[in-house]
């Protein structure tokens, strides 16, 4: 063939599309590989990472160790291969060998690697799963958390017991006091305990010492991990978050800050007149100033988090973010100890920031897209980042701010062959004529002129926020591969935008956030040619759950269809059968014994004759959030009153679909559900 015809075929070729990208399925994003946030060298040259594939057929995720220098000269290098997987990597104090928890040996233990390769060694082997861990500076010393029975005084007969149970035929559990399930488990008498135990030549000894015995899960449950607890610069002191269980841990969020010596073995609660949340202690390099993460409120879990700074001299302690209206996270010291670090919900994005600890000056570091996880290395921050068109990457910038530099492309060659669609940021006034912001996703191949069915997507939370972030739940890019436009707003009550603009939902689920969320759709209908309001459908999970039953009854003749995942459907029951009563206590002004009317006032299933509107209900049997009993009553609703309807039940997942193959089950449903009622008629 010769040179002309060969170009002229490729050019045929390509106008034809048979190179085209292909629209994101929900099979490409389970394709995506998934970065873990970094953790960087003593010498700050390298940051170890995990990255995680996804074995569809397996039904699971294979995680694996990777090396990436922070300079940016060099391709990242793969550390470990093993078919079990490795997590939360941590470096040696000489910056030789990585440390890491692995079941490689059949349960949860530490391992070490050298970076320069070879096998990796098994160095603890406790009787028991290591659920968490924090090397001291030095490496001397290691803090570990285990699940243990209270009344175990050693590992060992936590062990036995366990196995004891898992022999006798008796399911019976017997309970004087709440929690009695929590999340997605039934509680058992486990909880989660701190230990210390002494390193020799890089191993444990296996000899482990109990940092204390209060009644309180160390780090929390369900999703607490190491950053609750901390070593002192010098090791020789111990700094936890821990919320005493007793009997009022369903309604308290009361977490409070302890140092534990070493020397002495005096505990030492350190916030004893803070009655909210304080947590996940940090102190600076030089040992002289500790920082946490507070709020004021008792009983609201979505308070401002407040940056707190105490002089571990004097005692005098400083809100170092009274000078800017957001709730931070993920704290980190300067080498220096004159700067910490934090991340924000920032108006739709999730922002790094730093503060001047003396004036309280706060710099955005890196204002768009999400920051997730970073590390310091000398002067620069190594970031996890990613947006509404890119999965999770590997950045860095400096300290002091400037422009970014991407170090990692692990999916590059994925998204090179597929489309997504373009999106953008707008605002619009909403409740009150205050300015609410939302996004719009236009659909992958997207023409000018055409109009496009809506996946009106609606966050859960409620105090939580739709940003610029590229979700493996709650994708967008599923429905705009799929062709249609996917919405979503930011209503009032959404993080980022201000404590006062969070704390106006609550007492009033339905009524601020409805008028946003109507007020919302029909901007952005008039505002982008391209959006058929007229084909819409409302898809939502937990409140936006909540929101699909509410809107089922207040908004009915706004969408052709419904999708209501672990939506709230009664909310006078749903307080009787949730485990964290602190949540719908805040939430309408008390227990439902003593507030009725709260409960009553946006209550669903009070409407439940003016729903119309075709509806398919998921729900997992072990969530314990919200419990299966209200998906189930929202669809016994629907078919009793003859409403189209579908009911999607997963036995083994709980408020959220983690297992690969039911998540994308759940979206070709979703997606043939949306297909069916917004088709052209």
């Amino acid at each position: 063939m010769n040179k002309n015809l060969s170009l002229r075929l490729a050019a045929t070729l390509l106008c034809t599309g048979a190179f085209a990208a292909e629209p994101f399925t929900v099979d490409h994003m389970w394709s995506m590989q998934r970065l873990g946030a970094p953790s960087a060298s003593p010498d700050g040259r390298l940051v170890a990472f995990t990255v995680s594939k996804t074995d569809m057929a397996a039904n699971k995720s294979l995680t694996d160790l990777w090396l990436q220098d922070t300079a940016g000269k060099t391709a990242a290098r793969r550390l470990t291969t093993h078919d079990a997987s490795e997590s939360s990597p941590q470096w040696s104090a000489d910056g030789k060998h990585l440390y890491f928890l692995s079941s490689r040996s059949g349960s949860n233990q530490l391992w070490r690697i050298a970076i320069d390769g070879g096998e990796a060694t098994q160095v603890s082997d406790y009787p028991i799963s290591i659920t968490s861990y924090q090397l001291s500076p030095l490496g001397t010393q290691v803090l570990l958390s285990f699940e243990v029975f209270a009344d175990c005084d050693t590992l060992q007969c936590t062990a036995e017991r366990e196995k004891k149970q898992g022999e006798s035929k008796v399911s019976g559990k017997l309970y004087s006091k709440l929690f009695v399930r929590h999340w997605d488990t039934w509680k058992d008498g486990h909880i989660s305990r701190l230990y210390l135990d002494k390193m020799d030549n890089g191993h444990t000894t296996n000899t482990v010492q109990a940092i204390s015995t209060l009644d309180a899960d160390v780090p929390s449950k369900p999703f607490g991990g190491s950053d609750e607890y901390r070593f002192a610069p010098k090791g020789d002191a111990i700094y936890f978050n821990a919320r005493i269980k007793g009997v009022s841990e369903p309604w308290s969020t009361n977490h409070d800050i302890y140092r534990f010596s070493l020397s002495s073995g005096e505990l030492q609660n350190l916030t004893p007149d803070m009655p909210g949340t304080d947590i996940t202690p940090t102190v600076s390099p030089d040992g002289k100033k500790l920082a946490w993460l507070s709020m004021e409120r008792a009983g609201f879990e979505a308070d401002k988090l407040r940056v707190m700074v105490r002089d571990l001299k004097s005692g005098d302690t400083v809100d170092v973010s009274s000078t800017i209206d957001r709730s931070f996270g993920s704290l980190h010291w300067s080498a220096d100890s004159k700067t910490l670090f934090a991340t924000a919900n920032d108006s739709g994005q999730h922002s790094l920031f730093a503060v001047n600890v003396s004036n309280k000056k706060w710099t955005r570091l890196v204002d768009k897209g999400y920051v997730g996880g970073y590390a310091l290395a000398n002067n620069e921050i190594i970031y996890s980042y990613d947006t509404l068109k890119s999965p999770v990457e590997l950045f860095r910038v400096k300290q002091s701010g400037g422009k970014a530099q991407q170090l990692t492309r692990f999916n590059q060659p994925l998204l090179d062959d597929i489309k997504m669609g373009d999106y953008e940021q707008f605002s619009f006034k909403g409740w009150n004529n205050e300015t609410v912001y939302g996004y719009i996703v236009k659909p992958a191949n997207f023409e000018q002129g055409k109009e496009y069915p809506v996946a009106f997507l609606v966050h859960g939370g409620p105090q939580g926020s739709f940003g610029d972030h590229f979700h493996y739940r709650w994708n967008p890019q599923v429905y705009a591969g799929a062709g249609y436009v996917a919405i979503m707003i930011d209503f009032h009550g959404s993080t980022g935008y201000g404590q006062a603009f969070t704390d106006s939902i609550s007492g009033d689920w339905g009524g601020k956030p409805l008028e946003d969320l109507k007020k919302g759709l029909a901007f952005a209908a008039e505002k982008y040619p391209f959006v058929d309001e007229n084909r819409a459908c409302a898809l939502g999970a937990s409140y936006g759950g909540y929101m699909m039953n509410w809107i089922a009854s207040q908004w009915a003749d706004g969408f052709r269809c419904i999708v209501n995942h672990a939506g709230i459907f009664d909310t006078r029951s749903m307080y009787y059968t949730t485990e964290e009563l602190w949540f719908v206590e805040w939430e309408n002004r008390g227990p439902q014994f003593n507030a009725p009317a709260e409960y009553e006032k946006h209550n669903p299933m009070n409407h439940v004759k003016d729903w119309r509107t075709p509806m398919l209900v998921t729900h997992g049997l072990k969530d314990y959030r919200v419990p299966y009993s209200q998906g189930l009553a929202a669809f016994t609703a629907l078919q009793r009153q003859g409403i189209p309807s579908q009911l999607l039940v997963y036995p083994d997942e709980n408020h959220w679909l983690l297992k690969p193959q039911n998540n994308r089950d759940w979206h070709q449903h979703v997606l043939k559900w949306l297909d069916h009622w917004t088709a052209k008629r």
